[in-house]
């Protein structure tokens, strides 16, 4: 097959693993670091909002945010992150990877700062500049899905590009584990500082005025590592395949694979010419031939995503449930509030530590091994065990002798998560559609994990109430609890076994075989043989 490619294609399909690998996983995967530690960290800091700003004066347990602020303040950024992987992604088919890439560093950082900002100091004020900012800095976050995952992929070999790509992807778990050490930090330094009784002693000396910093200082932190990188994303050349695939310009992309790979390059003109001829008569996004060629293949990487990230964000169900159980989180009124930030943070920590992080690094190593699909399909069949696990047994797991063994339970499903589909549907919607479209398609499939995102971390939190009106959470409604709601959950991860079907495998292969490239490409030189041979007839 290289025999059909471009040589400036087949250099990067064929490269040894460089330098320049190792500063593109840097500088992309900074950006994943930054989005991981901003949507993640707001769960940090809820608690101590609903302390300081809607703290009822008698009341038993410390305030709380209402469920619908509570839903907006932790949901705001999905809808952002949603909308922004549509709109980046398709602009970085339309402009090119480069140049959209710095615009959703810079609105990353801006929104960051701005989060921490609020006019006036009503509740109902400080919400809504929370919100307000943290839409756009999802917009933002949400840009840099379908960027960085479209700038790895071209830029990879064709031996390590899944290892590569995940790589980009794991620094989210960083991203988190670094959220829960800052805000330990914080915590830490604000408790020395200003000591507080708990909130059973005296419930408004509980929180201290100065405890309005802290959450300010762990949200606005976010924007330093995106800060940071900006200059290294302005340097980056535009990709090769972006180069010459979509802009048609042979030179550009042989100068600048050039510069990378240390070795000369032939522009090829003429071979770029002749693509950009057969590509006027190709099919468009949507179009019946894509729909014929990739239909299938975007249904699997929308529906796998969508069904995973259901999953994934319904971890919220029970992790409260879990900290308490074993002791990682007190009851709220036993601490003062900045102490509740602490011990939040250290749970999650640890939780990152034990269980996140790993699983990122096991389809690091492994991906290019066995593969997307088998990693993929190994992770949805054993989250569906242990979630079935979990639900089936859930009154055995309720008794506290057994409640270490529900942890264990819990963590593994996770780390099955990314040791598995967590990760790869990151990678694969990057490596199986042509270049002019393979930012638009990541992103809209990246949008419906987020569409998932939402009703895990929202729909279930309402599902999950107990059926008895009279033991919901104050606020809600009734739901069908949270064993039914686990035995959903198994269902959701047997339904990604199935859409993982649709998933092809890319291991080994270059973007061009994936995408079906090669056979246009042929097609193209082929025709323009046979024009040369009846001319010279």
């Amino acid at each position: 097959m290289a025999g059909d490619q471009l040589n400036v294609l087949n250099a990067l399909d064929v490269a040894k693993t460089q330098w320049y690998h190792f500063t593109a996983i840097i500088v992309a995967g900074m950006g994943f670091f930054t989005d991981a530690y901003d949507l993640f960290c707001i769960s940090l800091v809820t608690k101590l909002l609903g302390r300081i700003y809607y703290h009822v004066d008698g009341a038993a347990k410390p305030g709380n945010l209402p469920p619908n602020v509570s839903a907006a303040v932790n949901g705001v950024a999905f809808v952002g992150t949603l909308t922004g992987q549509l709109f980046f992604g398709w602009l970085g088919d339309k402009l090119g990877r480069k140049k959209v890439y710095g615009m959703t560093l810079m609105v990353m950082v801006i929104c960051s700062i701005a989060s921490g900002l609020s006019f006036g100091n009503k509740p109902k004020s400080v919400m809504t500049t929370l919100c307000f900012f943290r839409f756009w800095l999802g917009f933002g976050i949400g840009g840099d899905y379908p960027l960085s995952a479209t700038i790895m992929s071209e830029y990879a070999n064709k031996k390590t590009r899944g290892a590569f790509i995940a790589a980009v992807f794991a620094m989210q778990g960083f991203g988190i584990l670094t959220g829960g050490i800052f805000a330990i930090i914080i915590a830490a330094i604000f408790e020395a500082k200003f000591p507080a009784p708990a909130y059973q002693v005296d419930a408004l000396a509980s929180t201290v005025p100065q405890a309005d910093y802290v959450w300010r200082i762990i949200l606005m932190v976010g924007a330093l590592p995106a800060a940071m990188t900006y200059y290294s994303r302005s340097k980056m050349p535009e990709t090769a395949r972006y180069t010459a695939l979509v802009a048609k310009d042979a030179k550009l992309a042989a100068s600048n694979m050039s510069k990378v790979l240390q070795v000369e390059i032939e522009a090829e003109h003429q071979r770029v010419e002749e693509i950009s001829r057969d590509q006027s008569r190709q099919f468009g996004l949507f179009s019946k031939e894509f729909m014929k060629r990739h239909g299938l293949h975007l249904l699997g990487t929308t529906s796998t995503w969508f069904l995973l990230d259901i999953a994934f964000y319904s971890q919220n169900l029970f992790q409260k449930d879990i900290f308490s159980a074993i002791g990682w989180i007190p009851p709220a009124q036993t601490m003062n509030a900045i102490q509740e930030v602490f011990k939040i943070a250290r749970a999650q920590t640890l939780i990152a530590l034990c269980s996140t992080v790993p699983g990122y690094w096991f389809t690091v190593a492994f991906i290019d091994v066995i593969g997307r699909f088998a990693i993929q399909m190994m992770g949805f069949f054993f989250m569906t065990v242990f979630m079935f696990a979990l639900a089936i047994p859930y009154d055995h797991w309720t008794h506290k002798d057994n409640r270490i063994g529900f942890v264990v339970m819990y963590s593994l499903t996770f780390f099955f998560a990314n040791f598995g589909p967590n990760a790869t549907t990151f990678v694969v919607p990057a490596e199986i559609f042509p270049a002019r479209f393979r930012s638009t398609c990541h992103g809209i499939s990246a949008a419906s994990g987020k569409l998932g995102a939402m009703v895990g971390a929202f729909g279930f939190l309402y599902l999950a109430q107990s059926p008895d009106k009279n033991k919901t959470e104050h606020g809600y409604p009734p739901g069908i609890g949270v064993k039914n709601s686990l035995l959903v959950l198994g269902f959701v991860n047997l339904l990604g076994m199935v859409f993982t079907l649709l998933v092809p495998e890319s291991r080994g292969k270059s973007l061009e075989e994936m995408s079906g490239e090669h056979e246009n490409n042929d097609k193209s030189s082929s025709s323009n043989n046979q024009n040369s041979t009846v001319s010279a007839a």
